[in-house]
C-alpha cells in the first residue's frame, strides 16, 4: 500500500482531490486529516502540477486563488524544501537571498512598527505611528513587482503557470487591503472594524511570506539555471528593492571553451525612408519621451524601449512572454478584449488615462498592420502628458 501511495501520479491525484473537496465545502480539519494520513511529504512542484491540472480541467483561476490560503495551511509543515547542494538563499546578492532578506524586513515592520500599536488605537500618537507603519508596509509592492515581472516569467518558460497566476492575484488582494486599512485609519473608522481588517491584512501578508519561501523559491531553485538567476539579479535594480545595500552577485562560472570572434560593426537596417545602424535605431527609440512595447500577432511580447524615465517597470524577462501573463488575473480579460478588438479590425486604437504618483499617464494601444492590412501585433505607447498639459502661450524656434 505504501508503494502505491508514493506513486507520483497517485499523489498528484490525491492533492487535486483535497483541493476539490475544500472547494465543495469540507472543513480544513477534515481535509488536513485526510492529507496527513495519506502523505509523509510532498514536493512543491507536485502542488504546482495539481493546481495546473485543476485549471486545465476548467476550474477558474479565481477559484484556485480563493482556496490558496486554505490549501496553504493544509500543506504547511509537509512541503519538502528542495535545495541545490549550496542553498542559493544563503548567498548574499542571490535573488533568492534577497527575497528572504526582504521577507525578514516585512516581518520586522509588522512586529515592530504595527503590532505594538494595536493595544491602544484610541491614542492619537499611536494612530499617527500606525499610519507610518502602514506606509512602510505598502512598500511590499516593490517586492511583489520583482516577483511578478522577473520570477514568474521563468516559471512560465518551464510550463509552471498556475502558481504565478494564483500568487499574483493574492498579491493584488494584499495591495488593495493595505490601501483599504490606510483609508479606514485616515477616516477615523472605529477601532473594532479597523482591527479586524488590519488582522486580515497582516495574516495574508504573513501567509504570502510562507508561500514564497516554501512553495515559490523551491520551485525556482529546482528549475532555474545559474545564468537565469544571474539575469534576474542583473535586472532587479530596474524595479528596485524593499531593502538597502543589496550586494552584487557575481557567481564563478565553470571554465568553458570560448571561440574568439572578431568584433564586427553593428549591422545596418534598411527602412523605406532611410538607413540606420542598429546602435542608432536603438538609441533613437530610447530617446523618445515615452515607453513603447510591441506584442506580436501571437500575443507574445517582442520588444520594449528603455527610456530614462519609465512609467511602468519592464525587464528583459518579459521578452517571449504571453501578454496575458504580464497582467494581474483580475485585469487579464480587459487586456484580451483590447487585443481581440484590434486584431479583428473592430478598432484600430484604444486609449486610457490615469493619475499616478503626481503624473497624468496616457496609455495608448495601436493595431499594427502591414501594407496589405494584415494584423502584425499591438503597440503600447505610454507617456506622462502632465508637462504637455501645462504648456501655455508660444515658444518659437527663435525664442531664447
Amino acid at each position: 500500500m505504501s508503494e502505491y501511495i508514493n506513486n507520483r501520479e497517485h499523489r498528484q491525484q490525491v492533492i487535486k482531490q483535497v483541493i476539490a473537496q475544500l472547494h465543495e465545502g469540507k472543513t480544513v480539519d477534515e481535509v488536513k486529516a485526510q492529507f496527513e494520513e495519506a502523505f509523509a511529504g510532498v514536493s512543491a512542484s507536485e502542488i504546482s502540477e495539481a493546481e495546473g491540472a485543476l485549471i486545465a480541467e476548467g476550474m477558474p483561476v479565481s477559484e484556485v486563488q480563493r482556496l490558496c490560503d486554505v490549501h496553504a495551511s493544509v500543506f504547511k509543515g509537509s512541503i519538502e524544501e528542495i535545495h541545490m547542494p549550496e542553498d542559493p538563499s544563503q548567498i548574499p546578492g542571490h535573488p533568492a537571498n534577497t527575497i528572504k532578506r526582504e521577507n525578514r524586513e516585512i516581518e520586522k515592520i509588522i512586529d515592530k512598527k504595527i503590532r505594538p500599536l494595536l493595544t491602544d488605537l484610541s491614542d492619537k500618537n499611536n494612530r499617527v505611528s500606525l499610519a507610518e507603519g502602514l506606509d512602510q508596509l505598502a512598500k511590499v509592492h516593490v517586492h511583489y513587482q520583482r516577483k511578478e515581472n522577473l520570477l514568474f516569467p521563468y516559471l512560465e518558460k518551464y510550463g509552471i503557470t498556475a502558481p504565478p497566476k494564483v500568487m499574483w492575484g493574492v498579491d493584488d488582494e494584499i495591495r488593495d487591503q493595505i490601501k483599504e486599512v490606510k483609508g479606514l485609519l485616515d477616516s477615523g473608522e472605529n477601532t473594532k472594524v479597523l482591527l479586524v481588517k488590519l488582522e486580515e491584512t497582516l495574516s495574508k501578508v504573513t501567509e504570502m511570506i510562507f508561500k514564497e519561501e516554501n512553495i515559490l523559491l523551491p520551485m525556482l531553485i529546482e528549475q532555474l539555471t545559474q545564468d537565469e538567476w544571474k539575469s534576474i539579479a542583473d535586472e532587479s535594480g530596474e524595479i528596485g528593492y524593499l531593502i538597502e545595500k543589496v550586494p552584487a552577485w557575481n557567481p564563478v562560472k565553470e571554465p568553458a571553451k570560448v571561440v574568439k570572434e572578431e568584433k564586427q560593426e553593428p549591422g545596418v537596417i534598411t527602412l523605406p525612408t532611410g538607413i540606420l545602424k542598429l546602435e542608432e535605431l536603438v538609441s533613437m527609440l530610447d530617446t523618445l519621451p515615452l515607453d513603447m512595447t510591441f506584442v506580436d500577432k501571437d500575443d507574445v511580447v517582442k520588444y520594449f524601449s528603455q527610456g530614462k524615465e519609465r512609467v511602468f517597470p519592464r525587464t528583459k524577462a518579459i521578452i517571449g512572454r504571453k501578454v496575458s501573463n504580464c497582467h494581474p488575473p483580475a485585469s487579464v480579460h480587459i487586456v484580451e478584449k483590447i487585443v481581440e478588438d484590434l486584431r479583428s479590425g473592430k478598432k484600430d486604437q484604444e486609449d486610457f488615462w490615469i493619475n499616478m504618483g503626481g503624473k497624468y499617464i496616457l496609455i495608448r494601444y495601436y493595431a499594427v498592420r502591414n501594407e496589405k492590412g494584415e494584423y502584425l501585433g499591438v503597440l503600447e505607447v505610454t507617456q506622462d502628458i502632465k508637462p504637455i498639459q501645462e504648456i501655455t502661450g508660444e515658444k518659437r524656434l527663435v525664442s531664447e
